[in-house]
């Protein structure tokens, strides 16, 4: 069964109740019967292994040419072979 924290809207006291999923949530604080709000926490999930950072998917791929790349090399090439 989780446990849920609650705090009073009036004393400010966090409560800590132990229910089932279909269990009413409590209403009234227990130390000053004030309105009770459920506090929501972070899930603790912890990723291990690989898979799950950004470099694990990065893939190593030789940089395209641009056409601009090209253009130069053809010239180039072509100036070798007149000269």
């Amino acid at each position: 069964m989780p446990i849920y924290e609650y705090k009073c809207e009036k004393c400010h006291n966090v409560v800590e109740v132990l229910k089932g999923y279909n269990e009413p949530s409590p209403t009234k604080c227990p130390h000053c019967e004030g309105k009770l709000k459920r506090l929501y926490q972070p899930a603790g999930i912890i990723f291990k292994g690989s898979g799950f950072y950004k470099t694990d998917y990065c893939q190593n791929k030789p940089k395209e040419k641009s056409k601009e790349d090209t253009k130069g090399e053809k010239s180039e090439k072509t100036k070798e072979s007149v000269a």
